[in-house]
């Protein structure tokens, strides 16, 4: 460079900082307002070949200037910052508006030109940062410890050895269910095979005289036993004759009253059974009442005992016996006979439910 430019340069840097004292100056006196701020702010920032083709635009108000739009960039974001915060007269910078685009695909970006190298910056650009403590570790309460019981004391009162308990207290049995009953009927025509058990004679036995006996063999109906065998009876003498002397026959004739079962009389009406002797010189005596007779013969043989005696006699020795006599035969009933008694109306009796002739002596 010539001495005669050197010359021409520093008096017109002479000339140029003369002209700019005074005005800085002035402006150091009044300083520019919030429009005008704002303009150069703006014309620096549209003037930055960095941030060419980025929409920023500036807002001043109390020499305070905010920064809104978008950057590519954090670099972007920062030398906006400073090209605002190198305007005379500002106080603070704020670009929490000015925000960053998201980066583009690959495809986009391959042929975008590369930004300009960045400047150094003459001095960095403090921004009021309010810094917040960052969030401590959360608080996570451990687990409930797992409940424990708590340990029983026993104490025993009485010791084993000494302490003998009481033997528990028999209970006495349920009382027996009481059966249950039914009624049953024995139809008329019904047999009761009747064991005699007194000596019922022509000769001495006189009409409305009572005799006694037992049921030899049980009745049934319906299913169950109506009147068991043992059962007392009574009946009484309907008719006597007693033979004649040289004419006339004898004749006897018996029927039941009544029968007792668990300790109950039940009336009876029976068919009678009679017996007749034949007059004198006659060696047999003839009985009446249909099979009764039969029933009374054949009764006394299989009886057993007394009644075998009796009734063998009754049936074979009477008639031999009577040639004897002059007098007419006389007829008679011998003890432990069995006459079979034929009834001549219903009877109805209570017996138990569960009776099916199992056991005929309840």
């Amino acid at each position: 460079m010539s001495p005669k430019f050197n010359a021409r340069f520093s008096a017109a840097l002479t000339c140029t900082l003369a002209l700019a004292l005074p005005l800085a100056g002035c402006k150091a006196k009044s300083g520019p307002d919030d429009a005008t701020l704002n303009a150069t702010v703006q014309a620096q920032l549209n003037a930055d070949s960095s941030l060419t083709g980025q929409s920023v635009q500036a807002s001043t108000q109390g020499a305070v200037v905010s920064l809104s739009g978008t950057v590519l960039n954090e670099a972007q974001r920062t030398i906006a910052a400073r090209d605002a915060a190198g305007v005379a007269g500002i106080k603070q910078v704020n670009i929490s508006s000015l925000s960053i685009l998201p980066p583009q695909p690959a495809s986009q970006t391959a042929n975008a030109p590369l930004p300009p190298p960045l400047p150094v910056p003459a001095a960095p650009v403090k921004e009021k940062v309010i810094s917040q403590p960052a969030p401590g570790p959360r608080y996570t309460p451990p687990p409930p410890a797992p409940h424990q019981p708590a340990p029983i004391e026993r104490h025993d009162q009485y010791p084993t050895e000494a302490y003998n308990p009481p033997p528990p207290v028999p209970q006495p049995p349920p009382p027996p269910s009481r059966p249950a009953f039914r009624e049953v009927t024995l139809p008329a025509g019904a047999v009761l095979n009747v064991r005699v058990t007194q000596t019922l004679d022509s000769a001495t036995t006189q009409q409305g005289d009572t005799f006694t006996g037992v049921v030899s063999a049980d009745v049934l109906a319906d299913g169950a036993v109506a009147i068991p065998a043992g059962s007392p009876i009574a009946g009484q003498v309907d008719a006597v004759h007693e033979a004649a002397h040289f004419k006339g026959s004898s004749l006897l004739t018996v029927s039941l009253s009544s029968v007792t079962r668990r300790g109950q009389a039940i009336p009876l009406a029976t068919e009678p059974y009679s017996i007749q002797g034949k007059g004198r010189g006659s060696n047999t005596a003839e009985r009446t009442g249909g099979g009764a007779a039969v029933g009374a013969i054949l009764g006394g043989i299989f009886g057993g005992g007394k009644g075998a005696a009796i009734g063998a006699g009754a049936g074979a020795g009477v008639g031999a016996g009577s040639s004897a006599i002059t007098r007419g035969q006389q007829v008679q009933i011998p003890s432990e006979s069995i006459v079979r008694f034929r009834t001549t109306a219903p009877i109805t009796v209570r017996v138990r439910a569960d009776d099916n002739n199992a056991n005929p002596r309840q």
